[in-house]
Order: structure tokens, then sequence, then C-alpha cells
């Protein structure tokens, strides 16, 4: 027997379930307000301790501009056709004032005889478009005592610092120039070039030159400038791992015996 179907059974609709998401405005802004009112406390507590460290930071200096100098030309009466005689006699004489543990070993300890250095702790350092070789006598987070220079010649931008930098010429010349100036500066044997600490200058060492570079402020924002080369021109490794190696050693060797 057949079964007729009368029609067909439809299911009910379902309607769709709502997801009640439970929102708390309140509470999200409270968040957002403690942590800003923490980043300013944070920012304000950073802000108050530089400027404080920044009015005392003379305080832990142990070199002055003026004996820099008076030692440079010391040196330059003593041997005055020897780069190598005139560095050996900084570097020991230096040592014998603060002892090792504030500088680094002469790097020409045979004086005269040297014509070049066998010291591992030089490196070439590549900043603002000029290259040269530097040696570290001191670094420390106020102050920095090199050896820089070039035997071939360079030229590049002196970067805008956060310490004021005095450059000891030792052999050649740099020259110097401030935007809008249409005359070089020029720093002889024997002279200083201050650069204030913000100030910004062109130079540049036409043949060869050599320095006693003392920089007093704050060094460890100064690395930057003197990594970025590296970092994105050159890309020498090796290079940036001595640069950074070598200075942070002597930070760091300089906290251990107090020394800022």
């Amino acid at each position: 027997m057949q079964r007729s179907v009368s029609g067909t059974h439809r299911l009910p609709p379902t309607r769709p379930k709502t997801i009640h998401v439970q929102k708390h405005p309140r509470r999200f802004l409270t968040s957002i307000t403690r942590l800003g009112l923490l980043l300013s406390i944070f920012s304000a507590l950073a802000i108050g301790v530089y400027i404080w460290a920044d009015t005392v930071k003379s305080r832990w200096y142990i070199f002055d501009p003026e004996q820099m100098h008076k030692l440079s030309l010391e040196a330059l009466d003593l041997y005055p056709n020897s780069t190598a005689g005139v560095i050996h006699h900084i570097a020991a004489k230096l040592n014998k004032q603060h002892s090792s543990r504030h500088i680094a070993a002469d790097p020409f300890p045979t004086g005269v005889l040297s014509t070049d250095s066998d010291n591992p702790d030089w490196f070439f350092n590549n900043a603002g478009g000029a290259m040269g070789a530097m040696y570290i006598l001191h670094a420390s987070i106020t102050e920095y005592l090199i050896i820089f220079g070039t035997s071939i010649g360079t030229e590049g931008h002196t970067g805008r610092h956060t310490a004021d930098d005095y450059f000891h010429i030792l052999e050649g010349e740099q020259w110097a120039m401030k935007a809008g100036s249409l005359e070089p500066e020029k720093y002889r044997k024997g002279t200083v070039h201050h650069l204030r600490r913000g100030q910004v200058k062109q130079y540049k060492m036409p043949e060869g030159c050599w320095a006693l570079e003392l920089a007093q402020g704050w060094i460890p924002p100064m690395m930057a400038f003197g990594l970025a080369d590296g970092l994105f021109s050159t890309l020498d490794l090796p290079t940036l791992w001595n640069t950074c190696w070598i200075t942070g050693r002597e930070i760091v060797r300089n906290l251990m015996v107090g020394k800022i």
C-alpha cells in the first residue's frame, strides 16, 4: 500500500547566536593613564639625573686640556722629527702620572726606533665619511684620550657631539670649516683645534696628520657616530668588533677603579 506525502516538513529557522563582548572602557582608560603617568615620572627623573650629572661631570675628569697642550709641546721639542717618539713620550709621561690603571700601554715603547707599531689595539675608524687609525690611551664615561690620524690624508664631517673635543696636532695639519665660512681654519703642528660640544664642522687632513685627541663630556652617546659608517657603509665587522670591544674594555676597566 502506498502512502502519500501531503507536504514537505521544514525545520524551524534558527536564530544566529549573539556573542556578547563585555567592554570595559573605564578599565582601559585607567591602564593607559597609569602607563602615561609612569612614563612621565620616569622621564622627569631621567632628565633630572642628567641635568644634575651634567653640572658635576667635571669632577670626574682626570685630564686638563692645557696640561695636554703643554705635554704635546714638550714631546714635540724632544722629538721634532719623530712622530713615534712624540707618541712614546706622551704615553710614558701619562702612564707615570696616572698609572696603568687609567692609561693603556705605550704603542711605541722603543720611541724613535719605531716606524710601525706592533700593538694589536690599533684599529681603523670610519666616521662622518673620513677614515683614519686610532689608539685608545684612555676611555671612560666622561673622557677619552686617543691617538688619531692618517699618513695619506682624509676628509669628512666632525659629527655633533656631547663632549668638547681638543685636537692637539702632533704632525701635519688639520683644516676645518664652519658653514658659511669662506676661509678655512688651519691648525698646524703644535696647535689645538677645540671643537665645542654641539658644534659641527667639515674637516680635512690634506696629507698626513696625527693628533692627540682629548674629549670631555658624555662619551657613550658619541659611539653611534663612530659606528654608523661601519654598519651602513664599510660593513667591516672585525673593525666594528675591535671598536666596541676595546672601548668597552677600557670604560669598564676605569669604572672598576672608580673612574666615571
